[in-house]
């Protein structure tokens, strides 16, 4: 694992354990477990469409629409608008902007 010793990896774990507490690291743990999980519906969602699509067009001769779906990336950031909420309304602020300029031309 990335030449870590188990020396290694019992420093830092006392190094994070001293910057978070004791207390912190059930809440960090439960945390990164969730983002995990969530990386892995999404990708498990987009495999799975993406071999829906295919079987539907094996030739691949349709072109996308402008309304496809979003990519992982895409996702992923929607989940982090959904958790952050300031940056949510700025988002929302945004789009809006945008709407009025595309009717504005």
């Amino acid at each position: 694992m990335f030449g870590l010793g188990p020396t290694e990896l019992i420093i830092i774990a006392v190094i994070v354990l001293l910057i978070f507490g004791a207390k912190r690291l059930p809440e960090i743990g439960k945390g990164l477990g969730g983002a995990i999980r969530e990386f892995k519906n999404v990708k498990e969602e987009l495999s799975t469409k993406k071999t829906a699509d295919e079987e539907q067009d094996p030739d691949n001769t349709s072109t996308k629409k402008e309304g496809s779906s979003p990519t992982l990336g895409a996702k992923v950031a929607d989940k982090v608008l959904e958790q952050v909420p300031g940056v949510k309304k700025a988002m929302d602020i945004k789009k809006k902007a945008e709407k009025i300029k595309e009717l504005v031309k």
